[in-house]
């Protein structure tokens, strides 16, 4: 009998995250990709951020919320690995560990994007942050959908009220894509991309045949 590590690791579960720009497309990809997934024969657990749990849910309605006033960087930044650690702990690890295959909407590559990328905080200083409330764990795999931020916006606004960070300037957005591309260039390994901009049918055609490759 073979009781390596090897084979130990091999039943867990894998960690696949999705990022893009508002309007990319995310949310209704995601559900196409568990379908797919499930029929497959594996377990899913589908979750976002910030939230997935009743306090990070608690934490998501101080960030995106309009009512509150306008918060410093650093608190934004902090206020995302808070809800990060209790969202880990309480809810994606355990679901890793019991073999299932965690679908995540965003994930720390949001951090570096929003808060890095658009926000212009120190690299540096959401890597500290990242191996303090991660330690080792990354995602096994992400889906980049990649469009026009301008196209993005645009879809965003018109499915109806924005949210705080929706009503960020089209500058912002820019700089959050080319970070997106930045890091993907980076991690060819972990990012599939997708291209967002045409429409659903051809979307999901892309999706398809770059989940045959995981599956």
């Amino acid at each position: 009998m073979n009781n390596s590590p090897k084979n130990i690791e091999q039943t867990k579960g894998l960690f696949i995250t999705f990022e893009g720009v508002e309007g990319a497309g995310k949310t209704t990809n995601i559900e196409y990709i568990a379908e797919k997934i499930k029929a497959a024969g594996h377990e899913i657990l589908l979750t976002r951020e910030p939230g997935g749990t009743e306090l990070s849910e608690a934490i998501r309605e101080l960030l995106i919320s309009k009512e509150y006033p306008e918060m410093h960087i650093n608190t934004e930044l902090l206020l995302m690995f808070a809800a990060r650690s209790e969202h880990l702990n309480k809810k994606i690890l355990p679901a890793i560990d019991a073999g299932k295959w965690v679908l995540c909407d965003r994930f720390t590559d949001a951090t570096f994007a929003y808060q890095g990328g658009g926000r212009g905080i120190s690299e540096t200083n959401i890597s500290i942050l990242e191996d303090l409330v991660q330690g080792p764990l990354r995602p096994d795999y992400t889906f980049l959908f990649d469009l026009n931020a301008e196209i993005g916006l645009a879809r965003a606004r018109n499915r109806g009220e924005t949210d705080r960070f929706e009503q960020q300037h089209i500058d912002f957005f820019n700089r959050v894509r080319a970070k997106y591309l930045t890091m993907a260039e980076a991690q060819k390994q972990r990012y599939r991309i997708v291209n967002a901009e045409p429409n659903l049918d051809m979307v999901q055609q892309q999706i398809s045949l770059l989940l045959s490759e995981i599956l």
